[in-house]
């Protein structure tokens, strides 16, 4: 077994890291003060190639791995956490979801302006009274000579606010059979946002309500019988988010060191005291040892989508020590790190949130038990749902 990068993918590793240095660093922490989308690096990331690292190049991708995707968002995110973003919405989320499962037509219409950056795609899956329980979800779609009414009411949605596109978790019928998803653009009548709201690290998000919305045959994503496809898709969203909270929290664990190699305190450095030191040991060996089971997680999904339960296992791994890691820097660098001055804080506060979006690390840690005890717990969420 190597543990070391092969010679194209450091090179690869290394081209991404000089793009972010030169490019991204330099405004790092205005980004993570800045409110809205951060477009310009959407540009800037289409333009050298990574929206669409996984997709085909038929259909406008590069034709990359799962595991180049994260290479890239690991660099992207050690220059400037914020433009992560980007590469996520790019390439893990409700994109890679759409390009797995879309119809020519669909990718024709659609792809070529995400792939560019000069669009997003939200998924809308979290209603008020479904959200690790995706399978009560109410909204619905009714049919309408040969298309569909779509009604309810979705919260929580990255990017919201921003979104022209957006991919509706609903179900056509009852029962986990009945789930599908369609495609709908903002705009459509029928179709209103609420009150744009703030979650604790930053990101607006809007509700989103669907009132009699016309949807036709053409923008139907998955019909009934699509929610393991959906869920399999998913799997691709939460290795974004596992590789954006570590990389993440190593950007804190950076930023730390060079805090407590450069400040003085009872006449020496901070890098000198035992208690300190301990602490920088302490985060390393979270930091490596979650990497390990996000790359086995990435490499092993060569061939198609990511396995389930190392998925669920990577993502506790490395939410806990994004986090962990990003609060004991804070602590390390005192009053500074609690300031909008240092992007540390933010660190903080949106690798916190990571441990809840994509699934929340209890929900995952049920998804490594039934691994572990051959059972599917999510299986008999859905049998109790019907």
């Amino acid at each position: 077994m190597d543990f070391r990068l092969t010679e194209e993918q450091q090179f690869y590793k290394d081209t991404v890291r000089k793009l972010a240095q030169k490019h991204l660093a330099p405004g790092a922490v205005a980004r993570a003060n800045s409110d809205g989308y951060p477009w310009d690096v959407a540009k800037l990331l289409a333009d050298n190639g990574l929206m669409g690292i996984t997709m085909p190049e038929a259909d406008g991708g590069q034709g990359g791995t799962l595991f180049d995707a994260v290479l890239a968002i690991e660099e992207i995110a050690l220059a400037c956490p914020r433009s992560a973003d980007v590469i996520q919405a790019g390439n893990f989320g409700a994109i890679r979801t759409f390009s797995e499962y879309a119809t020519p037509e669909q990718k024709k219409r659609f792809l070529s302006d995400l792939l560019a950056g000069k669009k997003v795609i939200s998924v809308a899956m979290t209603e008020p009274e479904a959200g690790s329980a995706v399978t009560e979800l109410k909204t619905s779609a009714t049919p309408d000579g040969n298309g569909y009414r779509l009604n309810g009411t979705k919260v929580f949605g990255t990017l919201s606010d921003e979104a022209e596109l957006f991919l509706v978790y609903m179900r056509f019928g009852p029962g986990t059979a009945g789930i599908g998803s369609v495609l709908l653009e903002r705009g459509t009548p029928g179709f209103t946002l609420g009150q744009k709201t703030r979650f604790m690290g930053g990101d607006a998000w809007q509700q989103l309500y669907f009132e009699n919305v016309y949807i036709p045959p053409e923008n139907v994503l998955l019909p009934a019988g699509g929610f393991k496809k959906q869920i399999a898709g998913f799997n691709a969203e939460r290795i974004g988010n596992t590789s954006r909270a570590l990389a993440v929290g190593r950007h804190a664990y950076n930023v730390a060191r060079e805090h407590a190699r450069n400040r003085r305190q009872f006449g020496q450095l901070l890098s000198e005291f035992q208690g300190i030191q301990w602490k920088f040991a302490e985060m390393a060996i979270k930091l490596e040892a979650a990497q390990l089971l996000l790359y086995r997680a990435a490499i092993n999904a060569a061939e198609g989508l990511p396995s389930e339960s190392e998925t669920a296992i990577a993502k506790v791994a490395c939410n806990r020590a994004g986090f962990d890691v990003s609060n004991e820097a804070l602590q390390v660098m005192g009053a500074l790190g609690f300031t909008e001055e240092s992007i540390v804080q933010y660190c903080a506060r949106r690798t916190r949130g990571w441990m809840i979006a994509g699934g929340s690390i209890e929900i995952m840690l049920n998804r490594i038990a039934g691994s572990i005890f051959e059972t599917n717990t999510r299986r008999k969420a859905a049998s109790a749902a019907e």
